[in-house]
């Protein structure tokens, strides 16, 4: 099993023919550093593409999605700071729901 605390996702658009060394200058890049037991999510122009690459601590791991119709609920803006996802919110957007609406973010609190 591969322990995951934090997810970060991209804003920028990432090239899929990256490899795990690309994948990982573009995450020091974007993030400052690869922290152990982080996930770092990726998409390419068109948002039907995704690539996350897991620091467990020992190593990486870069694993790839690609949705056959459709695109991925990605973030419209593609300038600024990564966003953290929670668990429910990365199920969510794995399978080209519209994550911004699950997980901590569809609480209903009381004013």
């Amino acid at each position: 099993m591969i322990r995951i605390d934090e997810i970060w996702l991209a804003r920028e658009p990432l090239d899929m023919r990256a490899g795990p060394d690309t994948t990982l200058a573009r995450v020091v890049q974007s993030f400052g550093e690869a922290r152990p037991h982080c996930a770092y999510l990726f998409a390419n122009k068109r948002a039907n593409r995704m690539k996350v690459l897991v620091h467990d601590g020992f190593g990486l791991w870069l694993a790839a999605r690609r949705l056959h119709k459709g695109k991925f609920s990605w973030c419209a803006l593609r300038e600024g700071r990564a966003i953290a996802l929670d668990k429910e919110q990365l199920q969510a957007l794995v399978v080209g729901l519209p994550w911004q609406h699950a997980g901590g973010a569809a609480t209903i609190s009381v004013l």
